[in-house]
């Protein structure tokens, strides 16, 4: 049975998908363009890989952390840390809702990734997608995409058939801060770079207070972060095991009981996690529009002004 044919008007069709995104809960929205993607994005991870005749990219980004959660001990963090959970969600209802509205196929993108190349290789890039739709730009820390109201988010990404008009890039870069330039200038670090606990941060920024370099080991970061409460590093260690005896200590030794843990409740860090770049970062934590309480203070003071 041949598709029946609609007339959709494409930026009222992007208008509808954007306020979905923004109804349920996302705190930016765009559209990327896919050919920039294609340019960027290597052979077998480009969106016409997953979807071949996708022609909208949608990204969305949800709020990071609490403004109390940067006030935690680091060994507290993994437990609530993550809020991508909720980013995933947002984007796996907008894929029926676009199919719902607009008749045209959609999905949510995976953020997993590609199982025939390894853990380092994401099947899609969500960041170069949420990069390209203008909601965020890279930062001196590993790359980490920022944004200069909302600060530090978790993005998700949605393909489609349906045609939408794609936005462009952020013009300015948030990344560095006035207060990080100032510290660069003084001791040749940022505070990302400074108080990286295994300092796998590096850069530099030029005469005009832009990034001129930005350098991350990656592997030295994640076996710092991810040696502990990964569950294939658990059960390595378990059928490694000598005795039954052994394996019953490592399956419940208290390393372990915290992995059993996150599990059962659900919780989103599943792997250990390390924010200390974000931590210190002033735009991650001092972005008009952070975090839920600096949210709150700016709907109040819209009130107040439109009271008047």
């Amino acid at each position: 049975m041949p598709k029946r044919k609609r007339d959709i008007d494409p930026e009222e069709a992007k208008k509808k998908v954007l306020e979905y995104c923004l109804r349920k809960g996302a705190l930016a929205a765009g559209v990327a363009d896919l050919d920039a993607i294609n340019r960027i994005a290597p052979a077998g991870h480009r969106p016409n890989d997953m979807m071949p005749r996708v022609k909208s990219v949608i990204s969305l980004g949800v709020g990071g952390q609490t403004q109390g959660a940067w006030t935690v001990p680091a060994k507290a963090m993994a437990f609530f840390g993550s809020t991508e959970g909720r980013a995933y969600t947002i984007a796996y209802g907008l894929s029926f809702f676009i199919e719902r509205t607009f008749g045209e196929r959609a999905i949510y993108t995976p953020p997993d990734i590609d199982p025939e190349l390894g853990p380092r290789v994401p099947l899609q890039s969500l960041k170069l997608h949420a990069e390209m739709a203008g909601i965020g730009a890279r930062s001196l820390a590993g790359d980490i995409l920022l944004h200069p109201e909302y600060g530090y988010m978790y993005f998700a990404s949605v393909f489609t058939e349906l045609e939408l008009p794609p936005d462009e890039p952020m013009r300015e870069n948030p990344c560095p801060a006035p207060s990080c330039v100032s510290m660069y200038r003084s001791i040749g670090r940022t505070p990302c770079m400074k108080f990286c606990p295994i300092q796998c941060l590096s850069g530099a920024i030029d005469e005009d207070g832009n990034q001129a370099e930005m350098n991350y080991d990656m592997a030295a970061c994640a076996e710092m972060t991810q040696q502990y409460e990964t569950i294939s590093s658990v059960m390595n260690e378990v059928m490694s095991a000598a005795s039954a005896e052994e394996r019953e200590s490592l399956l419940h030794k208290p390393e372990n009981k915290t992995l059993w843990y996150k599990m059962s409740v659900g919780s989103g860090g599943l792997l250990a996690q390390c924010f200390e770049c974000m931590r210190v970062c002033p735009i991650a934590t001092q972005a008009p529009l952070a975090d839920p309480i600096r949210r709150l203070e700016a709907a109040e003071d819209a009130a107040e002004e439109a009271a008047e």
